[in-house]
């Protein structure tokens, strides 16, 4: 049986620190637009937040990573508890937000004019928080497989990630097994992606969902697009699965259109003028 090909991505390593003091180990992707900017002009920049138990290292990450970078630069952080990052893992909460905002306050430091924060399942959950309630707010925000609620049990895949959080052996498992170091659990449960998503606007928002995610049915999107409004452009898409690895090319660079057309700078233009012409029916999009 032929191994999957393993995909070589050219990036840069960086470090960033949260705003309580856990150290995240990121990459940058640069952009590799099919046209030069002119001299002042910067290339968008993607804020790309892993699902659980992955990381930036991992190959469906840095496919994804490659695909976006066709529309601007991409940046991600493994979460706290992930990869080379420190600290532990809080599962989607409060502690994922903090990352996610580090991670655009990051993208804004080193000169990013247009960022937008892009988050696949947890990261989805996180990205979406962090966009309606967060200290460096993105100008635009994609959910991909999002969360939509807390303590998920309505499939298998997610009655066994629960095994894993709530119970003594599951949670050693975690840390050998799956390489996750995972914080106690929560004393008190967060406000749910579903109950800050309509903050979210005006920035613009694109909630993309695979009617065969086997671990958060279409019931998680119908909720964020209901509780989201008209601001919200969502996409169901035919035969996709969860988060990363059910991304491909297509959809990818489908959202990177998105993404140019909403708030991507035309070229000569002054900083601070985006066009804006995506519209909640482009290409087949359906409306939650």
């Amino acid at each position: 049986m032929r191994r999957p090909e393993t995909l070589s991505v050219a990036r840069t390593e960086v470090t960033v620190r949260t705003a309580d003091g856990v150290r995240l180990h990121g990459i940058v992707v640069p952009a590799a637009l099919p046209a030069p900017l002119g001299p002042d002009e910067r290339p968008l920049t993607f804020v790309v937040s892993h699902g659980f138990t992955n990381s930036t290292a991992r190959q469906p990450f840095l496919r994804l990573a490659s695909w976006l970078s066709r529309f601007g630069e991409v940046r991600g952080v493994d979460f706290r508890g992930h990869g080379r990052s420190g600290g532990e893992s809080g599962v989607g909460g409060d502690p994922e937000l903090l990352d996610v905002d580090a991670a655009v306050a990051a993208a804004r430091a080193d000169g990013a004019r247009t960022v937008v924060s892009l988050g696949l399942s947890m990261g989805g959950g996180a990205a979406l928080r962090q966009a309606a309630i967060g200290t460096s707010r993105p100008d635009a925000v994609v959910g991909v497989s999002a969360v939509s609620r807390w303590f998920v049990r309505d499939t298998l895949p997610m009655r066994r990630v629960h095994w894993m959080l709530e119970t003594t052996l599951g949670r050693r498992l975690g840390s050998r097994v799956v390489g996750v170091r995972l914080a106690p659990p929560w004393a008190a449960s967060p406000p749910a992606p579903v109950q800050l998503v309509s903050s979210i606007a005006p920035t613009p928002l694109l909630l993309v969902h695979g009617d065969q995610d086997a671990y958060f049915p279409l019931e998680h999107v119908r909720s964020l697009a209901r509780a989201a409004g008209p601001a919200a452009t969502v996409w169901t898409v035919p035969g996709m699965g969860h988060a990363e690895s059910g991304m491909s090319g297509p959809l990818a660079e489908r959202i990177g259109r998105w993404a140019r057309d909403t708030v991507g700078r035309v070229p000569g233009s002054t900083p601070g003028v985006a066009t804006s012409t995506a519209s909640a029916t482009d290409g087949g999009t359906m409306r939650g």
